[in-house]
């Protein structure tokens, strides 16, 4: 706490300035990306996030709420 990190992180979409849209293009969603948005969620303060798939046969899509 209190120490200020020089990184930055970038989300792929932010909509309508409350919801951050991670977009990902591999075989299936694994932990890791829904740790990445939730990461995003909280330096954001913002409360919802949307992490879609495109990379499998089907869409895959989950709803994160923080």
């Amino acid at each position: 706490k209190d120490i200020i990190l020089n990184h930055y992180y970038f989300s792929d979409f932010v909509v309508f300035d409350k919801i951050i849209l991670e977009l990902k293009a591999c075989i299936f969603l694994d932990e890791s990306h829904e740790k990445q948005l939730l990461n995003y969620l909280a330096i954001s303060k913002l409360r919802l996030g949307l992490l879609v798939n495109f990379g499998s046969d089907s869409l895959q899509y989950k709803r994160i709420v923080l």
